[in-house]
């Protein structure tokens, strides 16, 4: 049984949902320990338990320690089975990291699954459904299997109460992706969310982002949005090339300026459109479990950022791969997968 330090690298939950990921996809088990050491509130929170569970359910594990503010796990799986599920977090804690956790598994399933989460989906401390949509699960079908996830309405931190399903064909095999060169820019757009908030927070917005990134007013989207459980405000910047489309964004908080938070995504495009690599920094950490089940796979991006460089290090306990890092300057960089394909 493989040991894992929670508190390593990052210390967060990442360490936890990549392990839980791939013991389902090699079925090693393992037990964790410091289980989000490093934050502030420590152990098992609602998404994580969440994560547990959705993984125990696919693959009937036998798990030790899934309980609220647990700090040790011992997850012990049986082979992934396609189905029918519904996961739902209680709180604005992200579904779609629920999601990531479980994906990867149920793509080299034998047969089709049906997956419905409740919970967040625009949490300010994971991808939202709009990455998970545009750029994620492309590259996830580019690679072979057919995902499609379809949104049934939004949850913002810190109400939650969104919902999303997603279908999964699985692939037979997982094909290796290359990202070295995104190409050419082939179209940008902005978004400014609002959920029961005054639709001039998502105007002012939209006015920042078209300065800072010289946007023409017909990139410039306003959404309003009344079903929502709570209040909610986001900004969403997509940046498309021929390769891959990436999405930034900011969320609205209290007592923080709407120019202030739609500048820190335009700061985020800047940086990446400036550097001309293909995935931005989120992308980069999570292409890595994908490409490692692939048996290889590159992609140029930012400098790594500490969850990424955990992620690589949690991924080679569970799997015989070689994952390389070449620094191209100082603002980019070159991520080589190799390894034994799975499937």
């Amino acid at each position: 049984m493989l040991s894992i330090d929670g508190s390593h690298g990052e210390g967060g939950g990442q360490v936890l949902r990549t392990s839980l990921t791939l013991s389902l996809v090699t079925g090693k088990p393992f037990r964790i320990e410091k289980i989000r050491a490093g934050r502030k509130n420590p152990g098992l929170l609602r998404q994580h338990l969440t994560a547990v569970n959705a993984a125990q359910e696919i693959s009937r594990a036998e798990v030790a320690g899934a309980s609220l503010g647990s700090r040790e796990l011992t997850f012990a799986p049986d082979k992934p089975l396609a189905g029918t599920y519904s996961f739902a977090v209680g709180t604005a804690g992200s579904a779609t990291l629920v999601l990531q956790t479980v994906l990867p598994a149920l793509i080299l399933a034998t047969g089709e699954s049906a997956i419905a989460l409740e919970g967040g989906t625009h949490n300010p401390f994971a991808p939202p459904f709009d990455f998970l949509a545009k750029t994620f699960l492309p590259l996830i079908n580019r690679m072979g299997a057919r995902v499609r996830a379809e949104l049934e309405r939004p949850g913002f931190y810190p109400a939650g109460g969104g919902r999303f399903t997603v279908r999964i064909e699985p692939a037979t095999r997982l094909n290796r992706i290359d990202l070295v060169d995104r190409g050419k820019i082939v179209s940008r757009r902005a978004r400014a969310i609002v959920a029961n908030l005054p639709i001039k927070i998502a105007e002012r917005e939209l006015q920042v982002i078209r300065r800072k990134l010289s946007f023409n007013s017909e990139w410039l989207d306003v959404e309003e949005i009344r079903d929502s459980r709570g209040p909610g405000n986001v900004v969403m910047i997509e940046v498309e090339s021929q390769q891959v489309c990436e999405v930034f964004t900011a969320f609205g908080e209290r007592g923080v300026p709407a120019e202030k938070v739609a500048n820190r995504a335009a700061q985020e495009a800047r940086v990446y459109m400036a550097a001309e690599v293909a995935a931005g920094q989120h992308l980069a950490d999570q292409l890595m479990i994908p490409m490692a089940m692939s048996g290889g796979g590159s992609f140029t991006t930012l400098p790594l950022s500490r969850h990424a460089t955990t992620n690589i290090e949690i991924i080679k306990k569970f799997l015989d791969v070689e994952i390389s890092v070449e620094q191209l300057d100082s603002r980019a960089c070159r991520v080589d997968v190799k390894g034994a394909r799975l499937a």
